[in-house]
């Protein structure tokens, strides 16, 4: 029952590898099924640079990305490009200084159609779901 020191053996507080594969490997250059390292390539890559289907990290390509700069379908960072992006940024300053809004949580809507049409005094447009009422603007 002696711990084997042997290069092979790959457990917790080991040094990273250059380059490592397998199913959560830890390298420079990982890539796996959860890699994790500097470069990251796999399923759910974790790494500064991570390419893969659900990745977190700095700089992201991906299916579904986290991180500062963000790429791919449905994605969230600072810095982010997805076909839909264009279509659904919040612009937090515009809602700050723009008074109308202060109101808009007493203007719910039984149908959307009611909260579309009250979306123009708010000076946006479309209308999104708020428990069983229907509120104007596509966002908060």
């Amino acid at each position: 029952m002696g711990i084997n020191k042997s290069k092979e053996n790959q457990h917790c507080g080991t040094k990273p590898k250059k380059i490592a594969f397998g199913i959560a490997p830890l390298g420079i250059v990982s890539i796996g099924i959860v890699p994790m390292g500097v470069i990251s390539i796999g399923v759910v890559p974790m790494g500064v640079f991570s390419f893969g289907a659900v990745a977190m990290g700095i700089v992201n390509l991906s299916v579904v990305g986290m991180g500062i700069i963000s790429a791919g379908v449905t994605t969230m960072g600072i810095w982010e490009y997805s076909p839909n992006s264009h279509k659904n940024h919040h612009n937090h300053s515009k809602q700050i200084s723009n008074p109308n809004k202060e109101n808009m949580m007493s203007d719910l809507f039984n149908t959307k159609l009611e909260a579309e049409k009250a979306a123009s005094n708010y000076g946006c447009i479309g209308a999104h779901k708020m428990g069983n009422k229907w509120m104007p603007c596509k966002m908060h």
